[in-house]
């Protein structure tokens, strides 16, 4: 669905790169229709090449297309394709598409600027879509690009450009859940009535009666401070104005430390309650640098699979786009290649090692023999066609993923593994990816009340006094 209400139908003329960004964008305009130039066909069959996702994108349009255009002639394709009636909806959480789709089969006069830069696509794209706008009187005409330029160039002559809002999530990132609130000061006085407390193996639950629960969603993490510290988390929303709550471990003590490590603020413990449940097999942890992600998720990692052998192994992955220029080609295996990304991996590895007495002898032969036997790295680029079992799987910098990659990866999943996805959806290195499209924000948003998985946004730094400083001001 099409991100703005439209009262009249549209034409929308697509850009090369919207096809390439999701493929099924053919579908996600309802009822208006879709004009694509034979430039922008050209461009996708000059990127079909390759095993990147860009080009699995640009082949599965390609078949989409084929299928519309088999048994048609030109009288049908000039009249416009029944997109609905070509090829099913690929998503079935939104309505069947019911527009048009044409392709470009006579030249279009276009009356461009003379000499207006930009590339040669990009001019004969915003040429077509001017020729349709004087010819096409019935309805507005409109161009869709993830190209911030060539949006900025069409405004400038005249034309209404839109970015494609379709995967966007949120209008707004700050909309997203935090997996975290605070209760009412007054949440006691208010329930003294209705609650009911009970014991189970040691952990206390409570029965909540009351309006105020009907925002709440299982995993939920909830805190009060006054009159007396209380944190809990939903355990179970079981009707209208019903749900129960159970105690949470409080990871900020040091008798319940964690490979060593211990939470030194409450957004860290939510985040090692989650990660050291076993009912939780999702989890997404959300901070800026510095804020323990990593950190917390190595050492609930170490511990359920060496300690308590939950897992056999742990495999960590991240996606390989640098921050500066590229440094080219890497020598080596695949866990060779993917090393000079695994900084993060290393720098916690060497605080994991010294958590106990100071880090002697043993500490530091353990975390070499970790490093090789037990802590795999991976490439995103193999993960397609495999299945996980009895794994700790940790994707870092997920925030440069999109919503399709990210499916794919948990998708891999097999019985008895552990995802965990880490990241700061304000440091985003992926073309056309924004806060609101990023795929970390689409599987927060979609994980949100299921009852085996869990998020946490963390907002205090821990890094040190110069990096919480740095953040905040630079």
């Amino acid at each position: 669905m099409i991100s703005k209400i439209r009262e009249n139908r549209c034409l929308f003329v697509l850009d090369t790169n919207v096809l390439m960004h999701d493929p099924t964008a053919l579908f996600r305009f309802m009822e208006h229709d879709i004009y694509l130039p034979m430039i922008v066909l050209e461009e996708l069959d000059a990127g079909k090449k390759g095993q990147s996702e860009t080009a699995r994108n640009v082949r599965q349009v390609s078949r989409f297309l084929d299928e519309m255009l088999s048994d048609v002639d030109i009288a049908s394709i000039n009249d416009g394709l029944l997109i609905h009636s070509a090829i099913r909806d690929p998503d079935e959480h939104n309505a069947r598409p019911s527009g048009r789709l044409f392709l470009q089969t006579r030249e279009e006069n276009d009356d461009l600027p003379v000499r207006l830069p930009g590339s040669r696509a990009d001019n004969q794209i915003l040429g077509i879509t001017l020729a349709l706008k004087e010819r096409v009187e019935d309805r507005e005409v409109i161009l869709v690009s993830k190209d911030i330029n060539l949006r900025i160039k069409a405004t400038a002559i005249g034309l209404t450009a839109e970015d494609y809002h379709n995967d966007q999530v949120l209008d707004d990132v700050s909309l997203l859940h935090t997996g975290h609130e605070a209760l009412d000061d007054a949440f006691w006085e208010s329930h003294a009535d209705s609650l009911e407390s009970w014991q189970e193996e040691g952990q206390v639950f409570y029965r909540v009666h009351g309006a105020d629960t009907s925002e709440w969603y299982p995993n939920l993490y909830l805190h009060l401070d006054e009159p007396a510290p209380f944190t809990a988390v939903v355990r179970q929303v079981e009707d209208e104005g019903t749900a129960v709550l159970e105690s949470v471990t409080n990871y900020q003590q040091e008798r319940h430390a964690i490979w060593g490590i211990t939470a030194r603020n409450r957004e860290q413990s939510f985040a090692l309650n989650a990660l050291m449940d076993p009912d939780i097999d999702f989890v997404s942890l959300l901070g800026q640098a510095g804020t323990g992600k990593t950190l917390l998720t190595l050492a609930a990692a170490l511990t359920q699979t060496l300690e308590q052998k939950e897992f056999t192994e742990i495999v960590m992955t991240r996606v390989t786009i640098p921050v500066g220029e590229d440094i080219g080609f890497l020598p080596g295996t695949e866990e060779e290649k993917m090393t000079p990304w695994m900084g993060a991996l290393m720098d916690n590895l060497e605080v994991l090692a010294k958590t106990d007495g100071g880090g002697g002898s043993w500490e530091r032969a353990a975390t070499n023999d970790l490093l090789q036997s037990r802590i795999k790295i991976r490439s995103l680029n193999f993960m397609r066609g495999r299945t996980f079992q009895k794994k700790f799987i940790i994707i870092d910098e997920a925030q440069n993923l999109t919503a399709k990659q990210m499916r794919t990866l948990i998708t891999r999943a097999g019985p008895g593994t552990k995802m965990v996805c880490l990241g700061n959806v304000a440091q985003i290195d992926t073309p056309y990816l924004t806060e609101t499209t990023s795929g970390l924000t689409y599987v927060v948003d979609r994980f949100r009340g299921w009852p085996h998985g869990a998020h946490v946004t963390l907002t205090r730094g821990e890094r040190s006094r110069l990096a919480e400083f740095a953040a905040e001001v630079l």
